[in-house]
């Protein structure tokens, strides 16, 4: 299976860090926050890596190379203007090369263990959810019998999108180039009934603000070795 690292996003939140490093290379720990991910796609045996980089990308081709470091093949798909999500999925589709992938945010710290995950026959999407964080009390989908729900009368409680996400390429396939979002697509397979979730329940960090990153940085440092 393959992997895609979304890290074309500017960081605004994490200036003037963001000044003059991407947000995916940020020190989180002993490692660049990217290479959490790297190094667990690679434990897990995943076949290729994609990452899409826009905002100072050279310096993560540079930083991270082709994955020889890391034991895992590692390509780039480079957006002159960053595209969105939903987008940047779309445009790296003809470099991942099988049926079903993982999408991760490159901008989260967390212990999930990316796992190849099979969606079963008539599933495009499953999402891992995580409860929801100080900045997102509202939480963006709710979870019923690993069904995923949108805003329903007497629904189960919302958690937060993780941003890792497993998608069948079909999702994308049919859509036209271009910059959009992910959160419509999403919602159009809940309505389909296409869509499941599971909830992590470990380490979780959207790594967004100097007080985020600061408290990744104490995590990492219980956690070294990971």
């Amino acid at each position: 299976m393959d992997a895609m690292i979304l890290a074309a996003g500017r960081g605004e939140r994490l200036r003037p860090i963001t000044d003059r490093i991407p947000k995916p290379l940020v020190m989180v720990g002993h490692h660049k926050l990217i290479e959490y991910h790297i190094r667990r796609l690679a434990q897990q045996s995943f076949d290729r890596v994609v990452i899409n980089t826009s905002y100072l990308g050279e310096q993560i081709v540079q930083a991270i190379g082709d994955g020889g470091h890391y034991g895992i093949e590692i390509v780039y798909s480079s957006e002159q203007n960053a595209l969105e999500t939903g987008g940047g999925i779309r445009q790296a589709l003809p470099l991942l090369r099988s049926d079903t992938f993982l999408v991760i945010n490159g901008d989260i710290y967390t212990d999930h263990p990316f796992s190849q995950h099979v969606l079963p026959d008539q599933e495009n999407i499953h999402l891992v959810m995580v409860e929801n964080p100080p900045h997102n009390l509202q939480g963006d989908f709710a979870l019923d019998n690993q069904r995923l729900i949108d805003h329903q009368p007497h629904s189960p409680k919302k958690l937060t999108f993780s941003g890792i996400g497993y998608y069948r390429r079909s999702v994308f396939a049919s859509l036209k180039p271009g910059k959009f979002p992910l959160a419509p697509i999403i919602r159009s397979h809940i309505q389909s009934n296409t869509a499941s979730g599971e909830q992590h329940l470990g380490i979780w960090l959207d790594v967004g603000t100097k007080e985020r990153l600061a408290r990744a940085n104490d995590i990492a440092q219980r956690h070294a070795g990971n």
